[in-house]
């Protein structure tokens, strides 16, 4: 009989621990960060104006407000965890981070990993040449030498052409690890184009400091962007989606837009058509 009792307790025991640790593995970011008063946001501080560092080195762009705005209606003080382009999905599967906002398109391939909500921005695309190149438009960059970062949906597209047709008439593609490393090796010479958000390069082009750089048009490459989180987590992902909404309602996207992105319109977040 003790013996019964003892097993009978073990399984008692056993089943505890069990259900304790799914509740632990199950628990939302969304109670983690509320309960920490700390939400961890992974953003590209090499792609101004949406993440740069300021004059005094510090976190600044649409990005980081974005994740300040979030952090404030969690309750939470924000901390920015500066993440590469190709850095930005292995940096929340591993738990680095709480939440990426970093320009991230939202792709099937993608949300195999992670979950997206709806777009929070809004990106065209320009093709980005030097006044010593005969890029004049999309056109030309088919035998030309063509850059990009990895890990981004413009080098998927690039890397789309070339494969269409584009390296049978001369064009070669160069993955860098970095948009400032994209920047360098265009300014350089060692490639002839890249692509680029239109508000980075109108930002770029206002700031001077690539005075050589010149816009040959648009790519044929609309990019929403989407904040993203842990796949399973639907808590996190829906506290996330409304804050989103909220904040194109409330008019608060508005007036970021137009403190990083200047007077140019504000993009619309939907397709036609289409309801995310």
């Amino acid at each position: 009989m003790r013996n019964t009792k003892t097993l009978m307790l073990a399984g008692t025991i056993l089943c505890a621990a069990v259900a304790g640790q799914a509740h632990a593995q199950s628990a939302s970011t969304l109670d983690t960060v509320v309960q920490a008063k700390k939400l961890r946001c992974g953003i590209m501080l090499d792609s101004p104006p949406s993440g740069f560092r300021n004059a005094s080195n510090e976190p600044d762009g649409f990005d980081v407000a974005y994740c300040k705005d979030m952090a404030k209606a969690l309750g939470a003080e924000p901390e920015i965890v500066e993440t590469p382009a190709p850095d930005r999905i292995p940096a929340l599967v591993s738990n680095r981070i709480d939440v990426l906002i970093a320009s991230t398109t939202p792709t099937p391939a993608r949300a195999m990993t992670v979950a997206f909500t709806q777009p929070y921005m809004n990106y065209t695309t320009t093709v980005i040449t030097t006044k010593k190149t005969s890029v004049k438009s999309w056109d030309d960059l088919k035998s030309a030498k063509l850059g990009g970062v990895i890990g981004t949906t413009t080098e998927q597209l690039l890397n789309a052409q070339v494969e269409k047709g584009w390296k049978d008439t001369g064009a070669t593609y160069t993955g860098f690890s970095s948009d400032t490393e994209a920047f360098m090796a265009l300014q350089q010479g060692k490639v002839d184009a890249i692509l680029q958000a239109t508000a980075v390069f109108n930002t770029l082009a206002g700031s001077g400091q690539f005075p050589e750089f010149v816009s040959a048009g648009l790519a044929p490459n609309n990019d929403m962007v989407s904040i993203a989180v842990k796949r399973d987590d639907q808590q996190f992902l829906n506290w996330a989606k409304l804050f989103v909404w909220q904040q194109k309602v409330s008019g608060r996207f508005d007036e970021v837009y137009k403190t990083f992105f200047g007077d140019s319109p504000v993009p619309t977040l939907n397709a036609e058509g289409v309801n995310f």
